[in-house]
């Protein structure tokens, strides 16, 4: 893969925040749902999460910037200090024979020429592994082979509503696979933003880490409010008495039904706020509810009609 930070588009020295602002583009631009004849797309929305789970990772960004581990994630060989590997300060001293080449032992038996117990016995020489340890599966280069290799990630779409924001709950989502996983939703999620649940992917073909469960928040339109931002917009109708004298109008939000005073001579458009009613933010706090008053006239109120005649009948300026 290509460097996390070219893939990504940002510097090496990027802060934690331009990173995220940038993968998240990046996957809202690519993402398959939204490029279904783009097949180009699907490789550029992966690159763009191999490259994040790198770079975005504070631990797993500090050593690919130390040249620890490469652009996958695996980790990089980094020679031996002191020159000859073979020679007497090298990890691999005593593995030499008097000609020169390696001395593997001679044996007769076909089951003791073991490829793999050949370089576990190199490779734990240099990395530490002693030889009481050589059948331990963290050790030699069967535990370097089965340490790089990952399970596949498996990618789901949620569609949520705005109560499941605001209430804190568990939602279910369900996996092509038949897996299903309940989730707690994050703080502030937002329409199309893409969450990662480690380790709950497919496992591991060898053993090693299982991948990792995509889920991308798809945002169910709601029938009476709008969103903007983490604000929420709702219009009620005020009827003309309530307008004119002032009044109480009941108003549903999404923590239940509050009441609105309406002062006297309350024009229709006029907008009232009710603090902390919107949506969740991400530091745990809430928006704002926005309320726009719609005058609604009494239908057939004939002595209305007969005022408003009386009304129109008077000399002008009167």
């Amino acid at each position: 893969m290509r460097d996390p930070y070219a893939v990504l588009g940002v510097a090496k020295s990027a802060s934690d925040k331009e990173i995220k602002s940038a993968f998240r583009k990046l996957a809202k631009r690519y993402h398959p749902d939204a490029n279904s004849n783009d097949p180009a797309a699907a490789a550029r929305f992966n690159e763009a999460n191999q490259a994040y789970e790198i770079v975005g990772d504070k631990d797993k960004r500090a050593q690919f910037d130390r040249g620890e581990i490469d652009a996958e994630g695996k980790p990089k060989f980094q020679g031996f200090a002191g020159g000859d590997p073979f020679g007497g300060g090298g990890p691999f001293a005593g593995q030499r024979s008097r000609s020169g080449g390696f001395d593997y032992r001679s044996s007769t038996k076909a089951e003791d020429f073991d490829a793999d117990s050949i370089f576990s016995s190199l490779f734990e020489g240099a990395f530490g592994g002693g030889g009481a340890k050589r059948s331990t599966a963290s050790g030699g280069f069967s535990g370097a082979r089965r340490g790089a290799s990952k399970g596949a990630d498996i990618t789901a779409d949620l569609t949520i509503d705005l109560d499941d924001i605001v209430r804190n709950e568990k939602v279910e989502v369900a996996f092509a696979s038949g897996k299903k996983l309940a989730i707690r939703l994050p703080l502030g999620v937002e329409d199309g933003q893409t969450i990662r649940l480690r380790g709950q992917g497919q496992p591991a073909p060898a053993g090693g880490e299982p991948g990792d469960a995509m889920i991308t928040i798809r945002l169910a339109p709601h029938p009476r409010f709008k969103v903007e931002g983490r604000d929420l917009r709702l219009s009620v109708s005020v009827p003309l008495r309530t307008a004119v004298l002032g009044g109480r109008v009941e108003v549903e939000t999404l923590d239940g039904r509050v009441a609105l005073n309406v002062p006297a001579w309350t024009n229709s458009g006029k907008t009232f706020r009710f603090k902390g009613k919107g949506l969740t933010t991400k530091t745990g706090g809430r928006g704002d509810l926005f309320v726009k008053a719609e005058i609604v006239l009494p239908e057939g109120d004939i002595a209305l009609e007969a005022l408003m005649r009386e009304r129109a009948a008077e000399p002008a300026g009167r």
